[in-house]
């Protein structure tokens, strides 16, 4: 997308409520099978109630939520939903396994996990995780292969850690003793510190693997006949997130009613920035939002195998389409 092609996007966007601007049409159902809760970082997903993207698409949006991204993928494939949010790594998994998948939109090109430890725990690089307790939110969960991901890069594997669930946003298993370190998220250290987490050290798993976090996955059976439905939720969802991007007070006021973590609205402005932060990159800022970049996720993919997550190769080009993105050729802006 152009940078004039997005301006005039997001003057349109911002003149009115898009809920004015409904389709009168009977909407179309379409569900999304989340990683979490209704949670402020997925504010976009979660306001059509007061903004209308979905339905102005001609869309009723629907959300399963998960425990992880494995969830996720488990709602597509049994019909529960039609489209995964999800991590590569999971995504990788699946389709080692056979599985029928394609990505179709890049959520957040920028990687947001990181591991965080106590200051004075010695813990500041991946070598140092050796021997210890680490958290993750979930064994399904893509914090649980970020951190298999800096292990590699130090020579280590899982086995050479205790590998501790501590549940999502869970900061208070460091901050009792009951772990040396826990993987998170950006948004997670976020909140950690407005609860009270003390100086850290924060190790970026982006530094030494830098892919996308979450993707748009479908099956192959849904990429192919759904494809009109499917156009029409990312354009919706591409609405949604420049809206974020744009006017991030109005999503922070939002989410004190549409996320079940809301209740702070200086923090959920503090998350809102960070994921639209998240949504951009270099790729997206030159072809629009959602762009895919299969050289690096196969450069993920090639470092998954070498950790033994994945068993066989992958040629990632053939489950990545660009071709259902806003204002790709053929479709609509």
């Amino acid at each position: 997308m152009t940078p004039i092609a997005r301006r005039q996007i997001l003057a349109a966007l911002l003149a009115a409520p898009l809920v004015a601007r409904a389709q009168k049409a009977p909407l179309k159902k379409v569900t999304v099978a989340g990683w979490s809760k209704p949670i402020t970082e997925i504010i976009p997903l979660l306001v059509d109630e007061d903004r209308g993207f979905y339905k102005a698409q001609g869309l009723d949006l629907g959300y399963v939520p998960g425990a992880g991204s494995a969830d996720a993928v488990r709602n597509i494939l049994s019909g529960q939903a039609d489209v995964a949010f999800c991590d590569p790594g999971t995504f990788f998994a699946a389709l080692d396994k056979g599985e029928p998948l394609r990505a179709i939109y890049d959520i957040y090109p920028q990687n947001v996990f990181n591991v965080v430890s106590l200051k004075g725990s010695g813990i500041t690089k991946p070598a140092d995780l050796k021997g210890k307790k680490i958290g993750v939110y979930s064994l399904a969960s893509g914090t649980r292969q970020a951190l298999q991901v800096l292990l590699h890069t130090a020579g280590l594997k899982e086995s050479d850690v205790t590998v501790v669930v501590t549940g999502v946003l869970n900061f208070a298993p460091l901050m009792q003793g009951q772990v040396d370190a826990t993987a998170a998220t950006d948004t997670g250290l976020a909140i950690g510190r407005r609860r009270g987490l003390p100086d850290v050290n924060v190790i970026e798993v982006g530094k030494y693997l830098p892919v996308s976090s979450d993707l748009f996955v479908v099956t192959e059976k849904a990429y192919r006949a759904k494809r009109d439905l499917l156009q029409r939720f990312l354009r919706g969802y591409r609405d949604a997130m420049l809206w974020s991007i744009m006017k991030p007070e109005e999503a922070a006021h939002l989410a004190v009613k549409r996320a079940i973590d809301g209740t702070d609205p200086g923090l959920n402005l503090e998350i809102i920035k960070l994921r639209n932060a998240s949504s951009e990159s270099a790729l997206t800022r030159s072809k629009g939002l959602g762009s895919l970049d299969v050289a690096s996720l196969q450069a993920a993919a090639d470092v998954y195998r070498k950790l033994g997550l994945i068993a066989k190769p992958l040629d990632v080009a053939k489950h990545v389409s660009q071709d259902l993105l806003p204002g790709a050729k053929g479709g609509k802006a």
